[in-house]
């Protein structure tokens, strides 16, 4: 995800969490933690054609990784692109040597919750109130080790990048080679 990508995030942020939206400042703080030597962020966009069909972040403090963001747009849900970003947020992980990755979920969305499962995900705790303004809990979820998770996600049939389209992902184990592949879209960092 790059500076020019927020206008289109936006949109589809707004669409997707009307209540709890994040502010266009939000991602440009995540998105200067991004870039360069001491990285402590990984974002991406997914698109289809000139379209914006989705994104996802990751931050990094102590090797231990934190999901900040997931979103599909709603034409593109079941059709396994929720499983391709978080395959990317944690092959990040893996390159940035995280020993753990967290994230929250709203208690009310069990198909997301039904996706980290599947990528060995295991309940932790609750946040009560976490969600604002709508006052609602979220569950804490925790990944023990991201580099096994892409085998536990095809073991479980999840869908795994190929190399029929070009991203443009920012890899932190080689910066100067930020090429990684998803399919069925275009992902840029």
């Amino acid at each position: 995800m790059r500076w020019w990508d927020l206008e289109r995030v936006m949109e589809l942020e707004e669409e997707l969490f009307p209540e709890d939206a994040w502010s266009r400042g939000m991602f440009w703080s995540e998105l200067a933690h991004a870039r360069g030597r001491d990285a402590t962020r990984h974002y991406v966009v997914a698109e289809e054609g000139a379209r914006l069909a989705g994104y996802a972040g990751l931050a990094v403090v102590d090797r231990t990784g934190d999901v900040q963001t997931i979103a599909a747009a709603r034409d593109h849900w079941g059709t396994g692109l929720g499983a391709r970003l978080l395959t990317d947020l944690l092959t990040a992980a893996t390159a940035f040597e995280c020993r753990e990755v967290l994230l929250e979920v709203r208690v009310d969305n069990a198909r997301a919750q039904r996706l980290y499962e599947r990528f060995g995900f295991e309940p932790i705790g609750i946040r009560k109130g976490y969600y604002q303004p709508g006052n609602v809990d979220a569950l804490v979820m925790r990944l023990a080790d991201p580099a096994t998770a892409s085998a536990a996600a095809i073991a479980n049939g999840e869908p795994t990048p190929n190399a029929a389209s070009t991203a443009h992902t920012a890899n932190p184990a080689n910066p100067a080679n930020p090429a990684t592949s998803v399919q069925g879209t275009e992902t840029h960092g």
